[in-house]
């Protein structure tokens, strides 16, 4: 496959991992105890990401096991990390939650290119997305957060609702002019072939420099490879993943796809010597950790 690489600035901005024990935890039918939380995120702080998707502030109802996060980040001590903290949001009255912790630098906000979607994540047509995320920016500016907008769905949908590059870009110059200069694509049930990845990216991200973009991959165990590399040969230095694809989206087909694989992304860049900043003794710690979080509450 050929792969066009941007010849700019952007092949050498420093790697950027993600690591989503939100995204991991969040569907599980049992509750995690908050202690366990606190213990299992405290050693993700300790490994080199760059940022740490902890949790959500929305509704109980809709996400159980998300209900203690004000509780699980009041108890995180990040006096010797130098990783951030992301909180996803999805409506106004989680993002007013979220701003109140100087501990978090990052509001993550769903936002779907598909209709549908949108409807059955959030209950809100795109347009009315539209306006919460304005004031969700006007809110950020006040608090001083970064607001880092996932474009769900973003590189096809199954519903078929209209999309193609040109939608894709259509919606990076509106949401770019409310403000936003972090945008994370979603590969939401794990559908996106390379090719698409790699066009999409090598695409935007020359046109719109001052905009950081980032990878949310699903994957199914025999496709993430070639999707990372698609994203990184097209210039992405941003990529979400999970210890062990952990989660993912329910609404994926396939059981099989989950959160990309954090130790089969660090197993990529070890291989292509590309300097990931991890530490790979705190990391094979916070490893077994999930093993106890992930498995050990389920026997």
């Amino acid at each position: 496959m050929y792969l066009y690489v941007p010849k700019n600035h952007h092949l050498n901005k420093s790697l950027k991992i993600i690591e989503c024990p939100r995204d991991a935890m969040q569907g599980l039918k049992y509750f995690i105890p908050t202690k366990d939380k606190v213990r299992y995120i405290q050693s993700l702080l300790d490994v080199g990401f760059d940022t740490i998707d902890f949790g959500s502030f929305v509704s109980p109802k809709a996400i159980p096991q998300m209900k203690d996060t004000a509780e699980v980040v009041a108890a995180l001590d990040l006096s010797q990390t130098a990783t951030k903290l992301l909180a996803i949001i999805a409506n106004l009255r989680g993002a007013k939650s979220a701003v109140q912790f100087n501990q978090i630098a990052y509001l993550g906000y769903p936002f779907s290119l598909s209709e549908i979607f949108q409807m059955r994540n959030t209950a809100k047509t795109i347009s009315q997305s539209c306006d919460l995320l304005q004031q969700i920016m006007d809110l950020s500016v006040q608090y001083d957060k970064t607001v880092n907008v996932y474009f769900s769905m973003g590189f096809g949908n199954p519903y078929g609702d209209p999309w193609n590059e040109e939608i894709v870009e259509e919606w990076v110059v509106k949401v770019r002019a409310m403000g936003v200069r972090l945008i994370s694509l979603s590969d939401t049930v794990g559908t996106a072939d390379p090719h698409t990845i790699q066009k999409i990216f090598s695409y935007l991200i020359p046109k719109y420099p001052d905009i950081e973009f980032g990878a949310h991959l699903h994957t199914h165990p025999t496709t993430w490879h070639e999707k990372v590399d698609a994203a990184y040969q097209a210039g992405c230095r941003r990529f979400d993943s999970a210890i062990k694809g952990f989660g993912g989206c329910p609404m994926a087909k396939d059981e099989l796809v989950g959160n990309l694989p954090t130790e089969k992304l660090l197993t990529y860049f070890t291989q292509n010597k590309i300097e990931t900043g991890i530490k790979m003794t705190r990391f094979e710690n916070a490893y077994n950790e999930a093993q106890k979080v992930f498995l050990g509450n389920n026997l």
